[in-house]
């Protein structure tokens, strides 16, 4: 049995595994202040669904009172100190788990799909 690449311990708070919406965001605002709305906007792009309100509004405050994103009186939000540091581990984090994310991709390939069929 293989050992998993990180420890519970390693896990960066905003990367739990039930959705990567929290990574998203702070990766969307790390190189700028953006409202919700045009936060929203960006993952649609990423995504092709535009999250709801009610999906993005409680990640956001979450990550706020985790103290990850910070806001201004113009509802812009941004990364803190402590929200940098998180994106940073997050990235070794995923780049631990996706090491081989090339791979992966060469797999799900049109080629490699269609001889893996004639195969069987």
């Amino acid at each position: 049995m293989k050992t998993p690449c990180c420890s519970e311990e390693d896990i960066p708070e905003c990367c739990d595994m039930k959705g990567f919406l929290s990574f998203l965001i702070l990766w969307i605002v790390h190189n700028r202040k953006m409202r919700g709305c045009e936060i929203s906007r960006e993952l649609k792009k990423r995504r092709g669904t535009e999250p709801s309100p009610g999906t993005i509004y409680p990640v956001l405050k979450d990550l706020k009172t985790k103290g990850l994103l910070s806001s201004d009186s113009k509802k812009r939000y941004s990364l803190t100190t402590k929200g940098e540091k998180e994106l940073l581990t997050a990235l070794q984090y995923f780049s631990k788990i996706f090491f081989d994310v090339e791979e992966m991709f060469s797999c799900c390939s049109e080629n490699s799909l269609t001889s893996q069929h004639a195969e069987l």
